[in-house]
């Protein structure tokens, strides 16, 4: 049964780390243990126990309570919502790209030159391998200017076609270390002088500087903001 495998896999569990020693490999596990201990809890206090697919919900706001914050990832392995489909495309395979208005091209190279600016990543990469990769992306932007149109670019560039053959510029980008929402991103690359931006679905954003001709990078680089 179900509260039979939990007690099992605690029992393993503080096996392990009595015989670790609590080494550091052991001590960077105690958050994750501490969280499937709650899931285990409560299913061995039979909070989990009825089955709303067979139209049993008798327990389903015991188990949301005992679970807590924990409702939203662990529903669907003690049986009380339907599972994840977990061959979705990551969000960081997916992102939203929009030009910005009005670039100001000596602002952003300036910003960019030398020393990085504090939370922020410089990174610069050959035009012809920017337009060398397809656009993976999936989703519209939300129209903040009605005479502007936004929408995510799809699988064939505009640019796909363009005329590799000579080109020696470099594409400049910048990342934010930390996540921000897509709000956040458009602001941040205006007040930088960006001409496009790429905010991709995991909150990780991306100012691209007025050398590149498609939207930059499709590589998520956000120092804090990876998955």
């Amino acid at each position: 049964s179900e509260s039979t495998r939990c007690l099992l896999f605690l029992l393993t569990l503080m096996l392990l780390l009595h015989l670790s020693n609590l080494s550091l490999y052991y001590k960077n596990l105690c958050l994750c243990v501490s969280l499937l201990m709650r899931v285990c809890v409560c299913v061995l206090q039979e909070l989990c126990q009825c089955r709303p697919s067979d139209g049993n919900c008798s327990c389903c706001k015991e188990c949301m309570l005992c679970l807590g914050n924990l409702w939203e990832e662990c529903c669907d392995c003690v049986g009380m919502c339907n599972p994840k489909n977990y061959s979705d495309s990551p969000a960081t395979s997916k992102s939203t790209v929009e030009e910005l208005h009005r670039p100001i091209p000596s602002l952003f190279r300036a910003l960019t030159e030398g020393d990085a600016p504090i939370n922020m990543m410089v990174v610069s990469f050959p035009v012809a391998e920017e337009l060398s990769h397809h656009e993976n992306l999936v989703s519209f932007l939300e129209s903040l200017d009605n005479q502007h149109q936004n929408v995510s670019v799809p699988g064939n560039s505009i640019h796909a076609s363009y005329d590799t053959q000579g080109i020696e510029n470099m594409c400049t980008v910048v990342y934010f270390d930390d996540c921000v929402s897509i709000r956040q991103c458009k602001l941040y690359c205006e007040s930088m002088g960006g001409s496009k931006y790429r905010w991709f679905h995991n909150a990780c954003c991306q100012c691209i500087g007025p050398e590149c001709v498609d939207y930059g990078s499709k590589a998520v680089k956000c120092m804090n903001c990876l998955f």
